[in-house]
This record gives C-alpha cells, sequence and structure tokens, in this order.
C-alpha cells in the first residue's frame, strides 16, 4: 500500500511519534511526505520515503496529483486546526480528493491509529481491487 504523510508545522513531532511508534507496520509499505515533514520521519525512524516539496511550496498538490490519478491508499494528514495556513486552500483541495477517490484520510492521531491497525490486518486490501480494476482499464 502507498501512505502519504504530511504535518502542519505545530504537528510534526506528533507525526514523527506515530511513525516511529508504527515503524515496524510501515516499513512494509511505500511511503510518501512533504517535504520536511518526510525529512523529520527519516532522522528519526529507519523508514524511507519518497519525499516531495514542503506543502506551501506545491507538496500537498503532488500528493493531490497521485490521489486523482488513484495512486495512493492512505493519507495521514496531521492538521492544526488552531492556527491559520497560508495554502488553505491547497488543504482543502486535498481533503476533497480524498473524498472524491474514497482515499483513507486521517487529520487526527486517534483516526490514524486506526487506519494503522487497519492496515495492519488487511482491511484496506478493498484498495488492491481498485488497482486491479484501474489496470484491466489501462490495458484495454
Amino acid at each position: 500500500m502507498k501512505v502519504a504523510f504530511i504535518a502542519h508545522d505545530q504537528k510534526k513531532n506528533d507525526l514523527v511519534n506515530f511513525a516511529k511508534a508504527y515503524e515496524s507496520i510501515l516499513s512494509k509499505h511505500e511511503l510518501y511526505s512533504t517535504g520536511t515533514t518526510g525529512t523529520r520521519i527519516m532522522e528519526s525512524t529507519n523508514l524511507k520515503i519518497h519525499r516531495f516539496n514542503s506543502g506551501p511550496l506545491g507538496g500537498d498538490q503532488e500528493i493531490g496529483s497521485l490521489i486523482a490519478k488513484n495512486l495512493m491508499d492512505i493519507v495521514i494528514f496531521f492538521r492544526d486546526p488552531l492556527t491559520a495556513q497560508p495554502h488553505e486552500p491547497d488543504i482543502l483541495a486535498l481533503i476533497r480528493l480524498c473524498d472524491v477517490y474514497s482515499i483513507p484520510l486521517a487529520t487526527n492521531m486517534g483516526t490514524a491509529e486506526i487506519l494503522i491497525h487497519g492496515l495492519e490486518r488487511g482491511d484496506l486490501s478493498w484498495r488492491n481491487l481498485v488497482h486491479e480494476k484501474q489496470n484491466k482499464e489501462e490495458n484495454e
């Protein structure tokens, strides 16, 4: 499965701690992240992460592009709901894309833990069916 990580500045430590706690599960999957968040996770774990630009510099949109192509399976986005974000339209677009393409999205620790345990149990295997259907349509 392909998992994307995004975190606002005030939530980066929380996401790093989350990645450390679930490193053994996450290490079995393809990981993606916006720039600084990915760097921070890699510095604190042995996880390999494909990094995009920083969120305000287009990283959210780069992850959104993968979602729009149905090439992302889970998004873990620790948002800071108490601080105004200058790139709020990009954030809302990313959330909308997750809804349009039925991509599981966690915006807080509680939901992220539920998703990660579901990932570990194989509860998200329905995403593989989406990929198989997409591949079949592309080959026809």
